[in-house]
């Protein structure tokens, strides 16, 4: 009775599998070819990384200490952070291929950032400021361009780019004061994906953002305004997973 019911388990179970794996692959009936494959699509997905960025904040010695009623120092100077962190977001966007191998479509992308770094710089009466500077996000609006091999794509792409910043100089008195920033750009990139399942994606991007110089408003009191020139850029590398409608 065990052997039995233990022979009718295993049939229903090999029927089930046999079902399950035979509805991901296509039936060929007699005479039509089996349908190519195809990144023409839609598409929504994930992403995740890193980020490394470089800026130069001009003068920021000369706004602290007229905060902190000191003497300026003279001349320009300028401090040089380095943030870098982690990247984390979505993508979504469409595609078509044409002619037969080219892929053209646009992408739209945001991402919540963690890049952090500081410097210190020393003020005209020895004390030291430092000086941080943090990227929040950052999003993105591009074109793209690529060729297929099959289930391979390589890609560029370009388009406007948009960064949020938080910059905070503090001397070692009490008297701190930030300022916010929030800049469009552009970017270039490239990368590879590649279709590993039936509406599934992976891929591996590199991005590059020419945040370009902006001054921004240093406000540590309301009346004691100052500005400073921040001049960045920014690289990213970044994996993702993407979900594909009306593709193939």
């Amino acid at each position: 009775m065990r052997e039995s019911l233990l022979a009718t388990v295993v049939i229903s179970l090999s029927s089930i599998a046999s079902s399950a794996l035979a509805a991901d692959i296509p039936i060929k009936a007699p005479g039509v070819p089996v349908p190519v494959f195809t990144w023409t699509s839609c598409f929504l997905g994930a992403h995740a990384g890193g980020g490394w960025a470089a800026k130069d904040i001009t003068d920021p010695v000369a706004v602290v200490e007229n905060a902190l009623a000191l003497a300026p120092t003279p001349g320009v100077t300028t401090a040089h952070v380095s943030p870098s962190g982690a990247v984390i977001g979505g993508q979504f966007g469409c595609a078509y291929q044409f002619a037969p191998s080219w892929v053209g479509g646009v992408e739209g992308a945001v991402s919540g950032a963690t890049m952090k770094g500081d410097t210190t710089v020393e003020l005209s009466d020895g004390t030291p400021a430092r000086v941080t500077a943090r990227m929040d996000f950052l999003g993105s609006v591009t074109g793209r361009f690529g060729y297929a091999v099959d289930r391979w794509l390589y890609h560029v792409g370009g388009g406007v780019a948009w960064a949020g910043d938080k910059y905070t100089i503090t001397g070692d008195s009490s008297t701190g004061f930030e300022a916010l920033d929030s800049r469009p750009s552009w970017t270039v990139g490239a990368g590879i994906e590649w279709a590993f399942a039936r509406n599934w994606s992976a891929r591996l991007e590199y991005d590059y953002y020419g945040l370009g110089t902006r001054t921004i408003l240093i406000d540590p009191d309301p009346t004691r305004l100052g500005h400073v020139d921040v001049k960045q850029r920014v690289q990213t590398v970044k994996v993702g997973l993407n979900f594909h409608v009306w593709s193939w």
